[in-house]
């Protein structure tokens, strides 16, 4: 099963996105008041919730609709899969506060393995903890990619460079079918599913080293790179997209025809095409 957020009736209200439920459940839990009630100034407080509706979780006599079962532990997993696509996607708004359980609703699921996933995320940087609202969106800056960018070349650039002399030309046509990829996900300009086949291709090249520690840790920095900025970024547009995916055929051809002069330019310019 494939988490996604969910369009029914019951959690969206007319002329507002998941990404506004979420912000009002984050700034009522700041407020202390429930949310969607306006602060009444002059009053002695709020009546006492019934015992049935407090906490995060709602029930309702009405059955729901059955849903596909999932298996326990995989559901973090689809959780930060889902909520790390939609930081790429911009969908989660950088200086943005975000509630667990207004992000669990819009997830089917409940609001402790969105906690778990975005304790993972606050550990990746991508979000940090607000006490009694919930998450904020790190903002990012443009040095700050660009520095991302600067790490990813010291890393990728050599190894790829000593692979270029030493890998046989035939295993450069197995990533032939993952740089497809990137160019059908740039035309679609859907850059979520771009982000995810871009960095199969360069753990797939890196991989051929057989150091594991070092794909590991590209694929961390690579993924961090991959947030955007408040207002776009590299790789913003669909045109972007496609002159990225580009590179990677150009880069394959190259690495095939043993070319270690134009290997070395393009890789190059690849990252610092990801540092503009």
């Amino acid at each position: 099963m494939v988490l996604r957020w969910t369009n029914s009736a019951d959690y969206r209200r007319p002329g507002r996105t998941w990404v506004e439920q979420a912000r009002t459940r984050a700034d009522s839990a700041a407020s202390g008041l429930p949310a969607g009630v306006p602060e009444q100034r002059g009053t002695v407080g709020w009546h006492q919730v019934p015992e049935q509706t407090r906490g995060e979780h709602t029930h309702s006599e009405t059955p729901l609709p059955p849903r596909p079962r999932v298996e326990r532990t995989s559901v973090r997993g689809q959780v930060l899969d889902a909520l790390r696509t939609a930081l790429v996607d911009g969908e989660l708004v950088p200086g943005e506060v975000y509630s667990a359980p207004a992000l669990g609703d819009g997830l089917g699921v409940s609001a402790t393995p969105v906690r778990e996933a975005m304790q993972q995320l606050a550990r990746e940087g991508a979000v940090e903890v607000v006490p009694n609202r919930g998450f904020r969106v790190t903002e990012r800056s443009a040095r700050e990619l660009a520095e991302l960018a600067e790490v990813r070349a010291l890393i990728e650039v050599p190894v790829v460079l000593r692979l270029a002399r030493t890998v046989p030309v035939a295993r450069w046509a197995e990533l032939r079918p993952l740089a497809d990829a990137t160019a059908v996900a740039a035309a679609g300009g859907d850059r979520a599913h771009y982000a995810e086949t871009d960095r199969a291709f360069h753990r797939a090249m890196l991989a051929l080293s057989g150091n594991e520690q070092l794909v590991q840790v590209a694929d961390d920095l690579h993924r961090r790179s991959q947030w955007p900025l408040p207002g776009g970024g590299p790789l913003s547009r669909r045109a972007d997209l496609v002159a990225d995916a580009a590179e990677h055929m150009a880069l394959l051809a190259a690495l095939e025809a043993q070319d270690l002069t134009v290997v070395q330019a393009l890789v190059r310019e690849h990252f610092a095409g990801a540092a503009d």
